[in-house]
């Protein structure tokens, strides 16, 4: 089966102008009401800027690992693609050990060791925190990295790839095991609300290994407003 970063490279082959997510943010806060939407190309080129960060900062490579302290939305998917990208693990778990942790929430970050706080707005430049030293403020400095991507080294397939609720998947299983769990027939434009940064990152495995493309609401929102979105994307299933 492929890896999460051959799925991506797959469908940018086949029509990179597509959309491949969606998002519409219903939580409260400074983001309530944004609609973003990412074609596979440009979906890619964030998981290479992240990608090339992660080397170039942190040295990150097969058996490193990455804490993804982030709440469901856009930005948690590169940032994952971008760790498979790598070869390191993806932890949702928050346990102890990771060489980088990732959050958009300043309270989450670590009382040492490094660490990249991520503003969730779409035309953020810079974080409104103060970040002590040993922390990349994603909003100004990810702009900097390159937008194409080689990894220094390929993961092999038993090394792990998602650590979450105390298992470990490994690359070689990640993707088949996603879309075993899949409902949808392939193409399908699919719709999530208000998903688990676990759901969200398996059924964009899934959806996006068969070619489909996801709409995601974050936050509870009203049966009629999902209908009426969901006429207007196309959503199929």
């Amino acid at each position: 089966m492929p890896t999460p970063a051959e799925v991506l490279t797959t469908i940018n082959r086949t029509d990179s102008a597509a959309p491949r997510v969606t998002c519409y943010d219903d939580l409260p806060g400074p983001t309530a009401g944004e609609r973003v939407e990412l074609s596979g190309r440009v979906l890619g080129t964030w998981v290479s800027k992240a990608a090339n960060a992660l080397q170039e900062e942190w040295d990150l490579e097969p058996g490193s690992v990455v804490r993804l302290a982030l709440r469901p939305h856009w930005r948690l998917l590169y940032w994952a693609w971008a760790v498979w990208s790598v070869g390191a693990v993806v932890d949702l778990d928050g346990g102890a050990g990771a060489d980088l942790v990732v959050t958009d929430d300043p309270e989450r970050l670590p009382d040492d060791g490094p660490a990249v706080l991520v503003t969730r707005a779409a035309l953020a430049r810079r974080s409104d925190h103060d970040l002590p030293d040993g922390v990349m403020d994603e909003a100004a400095d990810l702009s900097t990295f390159g937008d194409l991507f080689s990894p220094w080294a390929e993961p092999e397939d038993d090394d792990v790839a998602l650590r979450l609720a105390g298992e470990e998947t490994g690359y070689g299983e990640l993707v088949a095991l996603a879309r075993a769990g899949a409902t949808s027939p392939p193409g399908s434009r699919v719709q999530l609300v208000d998903p688990s940064a676990e759901a969200l990152l398996r059924t964009a495995l899934a959806v996006w290994a068969d070619g489909g493309s996801l709409v995601v609401h974050l936050g509870q929102t009203d049966e009629a407003t999902l209908d009426r979105r969901a006429r207007t994307e196309g959503v199929t299933a």
